[in-house]
């Protein structure tokens, strides 16, 4: 297992769609427990295989996330079902674009269908802060992050953040138009 560096905004690994995984092997095992090495490194909730560089559908998560009653560390292709129409919003950030936390809107409840590392199905349900992660790292496999759903106003204040940060100077371009 190897802590692997966290990819920032502006890398473009973060904007595209995830490949499915299709072999489950000691490679794939080794991904997952450097994402799950990475993630218990960073102190986060949550971790995509983009972030890592890595263009998989796969994430790691805190397996003590409140609601994890399954402990699940890890899921593989997943797919998103939603039981009710419920939402909420609270802050969130993303180690991908570290000292951001935003009021971001998300559904409330979420089932999580997927496989473990070895290719065996599993299900998580989710509510709150769980539902919240499991939906945030479902976007990364999507080459969404968190700012995409923001109002303009978030999308400035993020902007004004992003050009004072020290890790960004080379890694954004922003014009001055």
């Amino acid at each position: 297992m190897t802590v692997q560096s966290i990819r920032k905004i502006g890398d473009p690994v973060l904007r595209r769609t995830a490949e499915p995984v299709t072999v489950f092997d000691a490679e794939l095992a080794a991904l997952v427990d450097d994402l799950t090495e990475t993630l218990a490194a960073s102190g986060g909730a949550g971790l995509a295989a983009p972030q890592i560089g890595v263009g998989l559908r796969l994430f790691a998560l805190n397996p003590n996330l409140p609601g994890n009653d399954r402990k699940l560390d890890h899921l593989v292709n997943p797919g998103l079902e939603f039981p009710d129409e419920q939402e909420q919003s609270g802050p969130e950030g993303c180690l991908s674009i570290p000292g951001i936390y935003l009021d971001t809107k998300r559904r409330m409840n979420v089932v999580a269908k997927g496989l473990t590392k070895h290719g065996d199905p599993v299900q998580i349900v989710g509510e709150g802060l769980l539902a919240r992660c499991i939906q945030h790292e479902t976007d990364h496999l999507d080459g969404v992050l968190f700012v995409d759903r923001q109002d303009t106003e978030g999308i400035r204040r993020i902007l004004d953040t992003v050009r004072e940060a020290a890790w960004s100077h080379d890694r954004i371009k922003i014009s001055p138009h």
